[in-house]
Order: structure tokens, then sequence, then C-alpha cells
């Protein structure tokens, strides 16, 4: 019997490997003899990179960067030494919760940049990039002035950082755009179908949370779309309407316009870079599971993407959560065959999330029900 185990991170209480390793050690106590294999599980989002990193046995490394208004920020990301591999999120450095201050025509991604350098510098030639929760409307162009393209004004001058770069744009000069960016392949985690510009796009959708204004909107949509412009006459090739091009405040549009980064839902990107699938290959039973199973899971969250997987190869999958709703019952339509709370008894909030209560939870009730498994296919 082989059971493949990916559950994503119970916040504040278990990583996605702790809680891995808690399911590994209620399955064998169930059937000792079954062979139990623990990948790490997450969607791109905030997390990803300790996830990986945890998972993947890659490094951590730390750095300083610019953060979104210029002042130095601590950042890290992984690096997986085998594969050269870097897995790193942008709101390491251009964060909506780095700072108080919402300045979209200010904000800029010039850190992300930073980081995919120091990147570089180490031997990554492969790249994982979770764009979620910038605090950035720059279009990427911080980013991409930090790899070398400049961006010039009327009179040949630097365009400037943010938002209101992006009217300035004259001129774009991509002959500086480091060398070992065409050597390397950039895969972007992004769940955001929205284009560049319009009223579906990055301005209009996602500025509001980051400080655009009713009046910001247009002038800066437009300033958007000259930048895209400027950008086609720049590269032959106009990319603006492509899904997710929007993502990050137009960080989606750069990746995929001048460094030839491939956008894919966070979490196929994540169990296909941990050979998940593989594993699924011969497996007979998934476990999956998060913090809270709700609507929003069988919606199409972390475990629904291992149950789909894993109906791909005939695989019975349970999932295992601190609570669920009574939404949930939609993660059975959803290819969950089975799922269970943790909570073994009346307690706090507090109690229920220490760690070691809640991997002995996990321990326990993966144990009772893979026992009833086993029992029923005997």
């Amino acid at each position: 019997m082989k059971v493949v185990i990916a559950i994503d991170s119970f916040k504040g209480s278990m990583s996605s490997m702790e809680a891995g390793n808690a399911a590994k050690e209620g399955v064998l106590r169930a059937m000792p003899e079954a062979e139990v294999v623990v990948k790490p599980l997450a969607d791109g989002g905030e997390g990803t990179t300790d996830a990986l990193i945890e998972g993947m046995k890659g490094e951590r490394v730390e750095l300083s960067v610019k953060g979104p208004y210029g002042e130095p920020v601590e950042a890290h990301y992984g690096y997986i030494r085998k594969d050269r591999l870097s897995v790193m999120e942008m709101a390491q450095a251009a964060g909506i919760t780095i700072s108080e201050r919402k300045d979209p025509m200010a904000a800029t991604t010039y850190g992300v940049g930073e980081m995919i350098l120091h990147a570089l510098d180490q031997g990554c030639r492969s790249f994982i990039i979770g764009i979620g929760g910038s605090a950035t409307n720059d279009g990427g162009v911080g980013m991409l002035k930090a790899l070398g393209v400049k961006f010039l004004d009327a009179q040949g001058q630097d365009c400037g950082e943010g938002g209101a770069a992006l009217s300035r744009v004259s001129t774009i000069d991509v002959s500086g755009l480091d060398l070992r960016i065409a050597e390397s392949e950039i895969r972007v985690a992004c769940d955001v179908e929205n284009p560049l510009c319009g009223e579906q796009g990055a301005t209009y959708i996602y500025g509001p949370q980051k400080g655009v204004t009713e009046d910001m909107k247009k002038c800066l949509d437009e300033a958007m779309a000259h930048y895209a412009d400027v950008t086609a006459q720049a590269l032959g090739k106009d990319l603006r309407e492509t899904s997710g091009a929007g993502a990050a405040g137009g960080l989606g549009f750069a990746l995929i316009s001048y460094l030839g980064a491939k956008l894919v839902p966070g979490i196929e990107l994540i169990m296909e870079a941990t050979g998940l699938e593989a594993e699924m290959k011969n497996g007979d039973i998934a476990i999956t599971g998060e913090g809270r199973l709700d609507l929003q899971t069988a919606m199409g969250k972390a475990p629904v993407g291992v149950a789909r997987l894993a109906k791909k190869y005939g695989l019975i999958t349970m999932a295992f959560a601190g609570s669920v709703t009574k939404e949930a019952g939609k993660c059975n339509e959803a290819g969950i065959d089975a799922f269970f709370p943790i909570l073994r008894g009346v307690c706090t909030l507090s109690e229920a999330m220490e760690g070691e209560n809640a991997r002995a939870n996990m321990t326990a009730t993966v144990e009772q029900a893979v026992r009833l498994l086993e029992a029923a296919m005997a």
C-alpha cells in the first residue's frame, strides 16, 4: 500500500512538512508496512518559499534589498542547489504588508529584481516566483531596471520609480538586460487572470487596495497602456491582454514580456516542482488538507489540486483540517472522498493551534481514518 501525503500549512500551527509528517506517523501506526511519501504543499502565495525550502531540502538565502519605497528590507529566498532552482516571493521585497504607506505612484518592484540578480549570482538558472500580495502598480518597471533595462523619458533621463514613471516612458533600452536571464527558466505562480489594462486590469481591480483612488484610476491606467505601447515598440510583441498580465500591479506583464516567464496556476506549479504527480502514478491513497476546509477550498485551493491529481490516477483521497465549515461538503464534489476535522475535544483556539497539540491531533485522527479505510478494503 502506497500513501502519498501533501498537506498545506496550518498557519500559526504547523508547516506543510510538519503536518505531512504528523499524518505519516498516523498512517504507519495503522499500516506499519505502508510506503509513505510526504511532499510539501503550497499554492504560490505566502509561505510557499519556506514550504519548498523545508520540503525540498533547500537553503534559505537572506539578503537586504530595496523595499517598495526604497527603504532597506530584509528578504529571503530558497535555493535548491541540486536543481539550480530559486524559489522566491515578490512580497518579500515589494509586499503590501512591508509598509503602512500606500502610494502606488511611488511603490516600486526594484527589490524583486535585486532578489533575482542575487539568485543568478548564486548560480540559479531556474526560478519559481510567487507574485501575490504586492504593494506596487509599476508594471514591473522597477524589477526590470534592477536587471539592467533602461526606461528613459523624452530628455533621455531615467523615468524614476513607481506608477509615476509609466507616463514618462519614451524609450526603452533592453541592451543591458542581464544576459543570464536568457539562460534561465522562470515560472511564475499566478492565479490571477486579469489583463494589464482596462476596467478588468491591474489598476482598476487591484489598485484600490494599494492606494489608488477613484480620481487616479483613469490616468494611471492610461499611463500603464502607454508603457505597454512603448514596450511593444521595443520588443516587437504586445502581451498586455495575456491572462495574468495584470497580476501584482503589472509585474506579470513585465515577467512574460521581458524575461520570457511562464505564468502557471500556483498549485499546479508547486505540484510539478515537487514531483508529486510521479509519486501519485503508483499510489493507493492520497492525504491532503489545510487549516480550514471551506467553500474556497472547493473552488480550487491546494487540497483540491491534490485531489484532482489523485483522481487522475485513481487514488482514494482524504483531507484533514483544523476546522471545517458547513460549505466544506462541496469539497466532496471537487474530488475529496472524505474529510475530517482533527480536533478531538473541546479546547480554546490557542490550545488547538499549539504546535505539539496540532501534530498529535493530526496523527491520531489520520490513524483512525486509515484504520477504517484499511478495514473497508480488507
